[in-house]
C-alpha cells in the first residue's frame, strides 16, 4: 500500500453549497467528480458510487489520519469536518476539506424560527385586511336585506297581534263550551234525571273526548297538549291572514335565513371581543344619558327605532333562531 503524498489528486471543493470530490479512477486513469449531499448521503453511499463508477475498484474505505476506519453509516457532513484518508485498492489519498462557512443546526433552527415568524406576521396582516374587506361586504349585504325586511316586519307584527288575539279568544271559547257542557250535564243529572241514568251518558261523553284527542293526533301527528294547540291555532290564523294581506312567507323566511347567516359571519369576522366592546360602550352611553336626564336643563332625545334583527323575531308564535337547520313556524305543515 502506497501513501500518495500529493493530496491534490483527490480534491474537495464546494459547488453551490454541496461538496464535490474529484477522485482518480484506477482502471480508467481518469479523474471523476462526485457531488455528495451532506445530510442524506453517507460514507457507504460514497463508497458505492466509487465502485459503481469503476468496476476495477475492489476495496474502498475511509479512515482518519490515525488509521481508524470510519463507519459506512456516518454522514458526509460529519466526514468533511476533519481531514481524512481515502483508500482505493492500494492507493491512499489524504483529503483536506476546505473551510466552509456552513450554518450549524442551531443557526438553521433560528433562521427557520425567523422565517416562521415573518410568515405568521404576513399572514396576520393579510388576514386583517381580508377580514376588513369581508366585514364591509357583509355589512353592505345585511343592510340591503334589512331594508327588504322592514316592510315585511311591519306586516308580521300586525299579523302577530291579530293571531294572538284570535288564539286568546279560542281559549276563552273553549272554556265557555266546557262550562256549557258542565251545566247541561249537571241539569240533567240533578233536575231532569237521576245519576243512574246520566252515568252512562257521562261515560260516553268522556270516551268521545278521548277519541277526539286521538283523532287530533292522527291528523296533526302531535299530542293534544294545550300549549301546542294554542300555538297551532296561532299559526293557522297567521297563515290565513298572511295570504289575505299578500305577505310572501317563503320570501320572508328566506330573507331571515340570509340575514341570520350574515350575522353569524359578521360575528366570526369581528371576533369574540367585539360584543364585549359594544356592551361596554352601550353601558357608558346609558350612564351618560341617565346623568343628562337628571339635570333639569337636559331633555331626553327620542330613541331611534331598532333595525330588525334576524335573531329576534320569526313568523310564528315562538321566538326561535331562523337558521337553515331549523324549520320556520310558517314552514310547519298544518293539517286542517
Amino acid at each position: 500500500m502506497t501513501d500518495d503524498a500529493g493530496s491534490s489528486e483527490v480534491s474537495l471543493a464546494y459547488h453551490k453549497g454541496l461538496p464535490r470530490i474529484t477522485v482518480p479512477l484506477p482502471s480508467r486513469r481518469e479523474r471523476c467528480i462526485f457531488t455528495l449531499k451532506p445530510i442524506t448521503h453517507t460514507v457507504g453511499d460514497f463508497m458505492a458510487m466509487l465502485k459503481q463508477e469503476d468496476r476495477g475498484i475492489d476495496r474502498a474505505t475511509v479512515t482518519t489520519l490515525d488509521g481508524l476506519r470510519i463507519a459506512a453509516s456516518n454522514t458526509i457532513e460529519s466526514l468533511i469536518e476533519d481531514d481524512f484518508k481515502l483508500i482505493i485498492n492500494d492507493n491512499v489519498y489524504t483529503v483536506t476539506p476546505p473551510q466552509h462557512s456552513s450554518r450549524s443546526m442551531e443557526d438553521m433552527e433560528k433562521l427557520s424560527d425567523v422565517q416562521t415568524l415573518v410568515g405568521q406576521l404576513y399572514e396576520s396582516l393579510h388576514v386583517r385586511e381580508h377580514n376588513a374587506e369581508l366585514e364591509r361586504q357583509v355589512i353592505a349585504q345585511l343592510e340591503d336585506i334589512r331594508l327588504e325586511l322592514e316592510p315585511l316586519e311591519q306586516k308580521r307584527l300586525e299579523l302577530e297581534t291579530t293571531a294572538a288575539r284570535r288564539a286568546n279568544l279560542s281559549t276563552w271559547a273553549g272554556l265557555v263550551m266546557m262550562s256549557v257542557q258542565f251545566g247541561v250535564l249537571a241539569r240533567l243529572t240533578w233536575w231532569e234525571y237521576s245519576w243512574d241514568i246520566m252515568e252512562p251518558v257521562t261515560y260516553f261523553v268522556t270516551y268521545g273526548t278521548a277519541m277526539g284527542c286521538y283523532i287530533y293526533f292522527l291528523l296533526t301527528r302531535q299530542e293534544y297538549m294545550l300549549p301546542d294547540v294554542l300555538d297551532r291555532r296561532h299559526l293557522l290564523v297567521l297563515h290565513k291572514k298572511a295570504k289575505k294581506v299578500g305577505l310572501d312567507v317563503d320570501r320572508y323566511n328566506r330573507l331571515k335565513d340570509e340575514a341570520y347567516e350574515l350575522e353569524t359571519i359578521l360575528k366570526v369576522v369581528r371576533g369574540p371581543l367585539w360584543s364585549q366592546k359594544n356592551l361596554i360602550e352601550q353601558r357608558r352611553r346609558d350612564r351618560r344619558s341617565s346623568s343628562n336626564s337628571r339635570s333639569p336643563s337636559s331633555s331626553p332625545s327620542p330613541s331611534s327605532s331598532p333595525s330588525p334583527s334576524p335573531e329576534r323575531n320569526v313568523l310564528g308564535k315562538k321566538t326561535i333562531s331562523s337558521s337553515s337547520t331549523q324549520s320556520h313556524p310558517l314552514n310547519t305543515v298544518i293539517h286542517s
